[in-house]
């Protein structure tokens, strides 16, 4: 009984050249996994049906006396008339658009590319594209611009 407790008492031998020998397996192990995930990027990169082209090209601007913004309609696809007025309602939009209806018909207004201060007081046509808001009934990102009146 006493050698049956040495014996698990004590780590197996190993001789020095099993160590040399699983070293390398650990080592060539970890290479074939190196391998394997630098071609699965590489085949990943190649793929050309799930990537999308970006345009480098800013989008074309107009600015007329009757006009201005961008002439991409894609982007901007709600529209709404009425007349500017400055000011948002508790911190969304910088403008509202005053609309038939009364004030629930209320539009805010914010743009990137257009100074809406040039355009308070006066009747206009607004395009753009509509974003969720908390407080504004509805808040649109304005990119183009028309004046009616």
């Amino acid at each position: 009984m006493d050698s049956l407790k040495e014996k698990i008492s004590q780590p197996p031998e190993v001789s020095v050249q099993d160590k040399k020998m699983m070293r390398m397996v650990v080592i060539a192990v970890y290479a074939v996994l190196i391998l394997l995930g630098l071609m699965t990027g590489y085949l990943l990169s190649r793929k050309t049906g799930s990537t999308q082209e970006v345009s480098s090209q800013s989008p074309k601007m107009v600015k007329t006396d009757k006009m201005e913004g961008v002439t991409d309609t894609k982007s901007f696809k709600d529209s709404t008339e009425g007349i500017i007025e400055k000011g948002g309602i508790n911190g969304e939009g910088t403008h509202k658009i005053l609309r038939e209806g009364g004030p629930s018909q209320t539009a805010y207004l914010v743009s990137s590319v257009i100074d809406l201060d040039a355009y308070v007081g006066k009747k206009v046509k607004v395009w753009g594209e509509t974003f969720a808001a908390k407080k504004a009934s509805w808040l649109m990102d304005v990119g183009k611009i028309e004046i009616l009146e």
